[in-house]
């Protein structure tokens, strides 16, 4: 009897002690758990500020060019040349003169506000991405023609990045530049009309765009690293 009583007095202490690790490990996952979302909230906050502030002093930079240039600026921050007449000729990867000058133009000042202080450890990549329509001259099979004007797309967005890093200008961030700036032709799978197979939808799909991408989610993954180390 007395044996009985003495491993129950030793087991409730234990059960005791269990409940009381359970209850700080609780504590302490919860407490983990909330420093991990107001940190995150923090780093969001942080990118839609400096996303805000890129894209207002973006339109502010060219809103007297882009009508001009046949250019608009989309609510990302990407700009779109569109007019195909002055771009490309036909089925080339030869730049137009016209297309030329209105590079020459916008580029340097583009770089100079992204490389800026304010600016520039926030931008992880500028995009050229070169978009055809889904057309190609000689055959109707669809397949073939994505990948002829893949190929052209491609050749397209390498001819506009090799004269934009030939520019003086743009010489003193050419490090820079090569570090950040991607060459990507996507023939006809973003079309802006998709199922419109129109003379002017087909027009519109023939397109260039600068888009900016962010390094937000790589600083929120390289804090939850450095939480998780601690």
């Amino acid at each position: 009897m007395e044996t009985e009583n003495s491993n129950q007095s030793y087991w409730i202490p234990m059960a005791d002690l269990m409940t009381g690790l359970m209850m700080v490990f609780m504590l302490l996952t919860a407490a983990f758990m909330l420093r991990v979302e107001k940190t995150t909230t923090l780093v969001v906050k942080e990118y839609e500020s400096t996303k805000q502030d890129m894209q207002l002093a973006l339109q502010k930079e060219f809103a007297n060019d882009l009508k001009q240039w046949n250019a608009e600026m989309l609510g990302d921050m990407t700009i779109r040349f569109n007019d195909p007449t002055v771009l490309f000729a036909t089925g080339s990867s030869e730049l137009r003169p016209k297309f030329k000058e209105v590079l020459r133009q916008f580029f340097p000042r583009y770089v100079a506000l992204l490389t800026s202080g304010q600016y520039q450890n926030a931008v992880k990549e500028i995009r050229i991405e070169g978009h055809t329509s889904a057309a190609w001259t000689g055959t109707t099979d669809e397949k073939t023609a994505y990948f002829r004007n893949m190929e052209l797309s491609q050749a397209r967005t390498r001819s506009t990045l090799e004269y934009l890093l030939s520019l003086s200008a743009v010489q003193p961030h050419e490090k820079w530049l090569v570090q950040h700036v991607t060459a990507n032709g996507l023939s006809s799978s973003h079309p802006l009309t998709p199922g419109d197979a129109s003379v002017g939808a087909q027009q519109a799909n023939q397109r260039v765009e600068f888009r900016i991408v962010t390094n937000a989610s790589e600083k929120m993954d390289l804090i939850a690293e450095k939480l998780q180390s601690k």
